[in-house]
């Protein structure tokens, strides 16, 4: 489940809260006579700046007030290293470093646009990740370049080989650019069945693979209506609509069928901003819940695939025990385990505070049967 937005309020007289966090409790209008190093001051004092002047110097301004903030020491995440405290001061810093250049602002007008001199056109992009603007409100510049980030990710899309096709991600919802995970799918043996759960769809690529491969009907569900329009939008491209059937629904839909995928959030810990709900799963609440719930939705000779990998365990966040126990207690076996290594970039970067753990991950898609 997303975050929920603030409810709008004013601002202090500078419009109505468009931003994702909290709103601010002091604001201040400033143009372009502003120091980086006076915002910076501000900043970090919690006044928010709302800016006036140009919007390209907006966004200078904002990167020189990221050059500002401090780089937390690297005590580094290697052998002997509490990993697990290392990612949470991480995590921290990360945390601070978002609240600071939160603090820069720009103001929104109905169109929607953005009430700068050389703005860029935000009317499509901001539409498809927030609907209209009815009356003026401010929303951190941060926050506007996400949205205009996601919104060239949706327009090129991303190619998948295992689906041969172009996905298109939402604004809010994981895009699939780790293609190992989605090779495994394709090539993992399917068991005689017509049908398949793809629980937690996100962009409804996996949904679109099972399809592809044969499946006659697929659900899909996800908590999401952002990842359920999203989805839609992909299986109609792909000509799947008619095979797939989407649900808003927490994992299991109704019935039992041959196969059922979910690909959960791979770290446990809280989730608090949309990036993050593709990444963490709150004190494992996503992996536990499909593998307790597996076994009553798997028709005979069925098969539940987990696809995750086992970073969690390299950063001492859970291990493989642990994730033993809990299939075995939900009554299940392991028929099977294909692995693969990563091959993006973070698993190569020697830089990446947590390259010893990257480096070191692999990716599975465990195949699991009613005991």
């Amino acid at each position: 489940m997303e975050p929920e937005r603030p409810a709008a309020q004013d601002t202090a007289g500078f419009g109505r809260w468009a931003g994702s966090g909290k709103p601010p409790a002091r604001i201040v209008a400033v143009d372009d006579s502003l120091t980086a190093q006076d915002a910076y001051r501000h900043a970090t004092s919690g006044t928010a700046l709302l800016w006036r002047g140009d919007y390209h110097n907006a966004r200078q301004l904002l990167s020189a007030l990221g050059r500002r903030i401090p780089a937390p020491a690297a005590t580094g995440a290697g052998p002997g290293a509490d990993v697990a405290a290392e990612l949470y001061r991480h995590r921290q810093a990360r945390a601070h470093r978002s609240r600071i250049l939160a603090c820069l602002l720009v103001p929104l007008v109905p169109g929607p646009a953005v009430d700068l001199r050389r703005a860029p056109d935000i009317a499509t992009a901001w539409r498809h990740a927030h609907g209209d603007v009815s009356e003026p409100s401010v929303v951190p510049l941060q926050d506007l370049l996400g949205v205009l980030g996601a919104e060239q990710w949706r327009q090129r899309g991303i190619f998948v080989p295992a689906l041969g096709a172009t996905i298109h991600p939402h604004y809010g919802t994981f895009a699939p650019v780790r293609a190992e995970y989605l090779d495994l799918v394709a090539e993992a043996p399917l068991p005689e069945t017509g049908t398949a759960f793809d629980l937690g769809t996100g962009t409804g690529v996996l949904a679109a693979i099972l399809a592809r491969r044969g499946i006659t009907r697929v659900v899909a569900t996800d908590l999401s209506d952002r990842a359920i329009a999203c989805a839609a939008d992909n299986l109609g491209r792909l000509g799947l609509d008619g095979v797939v059937d989407l649900q808003v629904a927490d994992l299991f839909p109704a019935g039992r069928a041959g196969v059922v995928i979910c690909n959960p959030p791979w770290l446990p810990g809280s989730a608090t901003t949309l990036l993050d709900q593709a990444v963490y799963d709150p004190k494992s609440r996503m992996l536990r819940g499909f593998l307790t719930g597996l076994a009553d939705h798997l028709e005979p000779g069925g098969e539940g695939w987990l696809v995750i990998s086992d970073l969690a365990e390299h950063l001492g966040l859970r291990s493989r025990a642990e994730l033993l126990g809990w299939i075995e207690a939900a009554g299940l076996v392991v028929v099977d385990r294909l692995d693969t290594r990563p091959t993006h970039r973070r698993s190569a970067d020697t830089d990446d505070p947590f390259h010893t753990a990257r480096s070191a991950e692999v990716t599975s898609l465990w195949r699991l049967g009613a005991a």
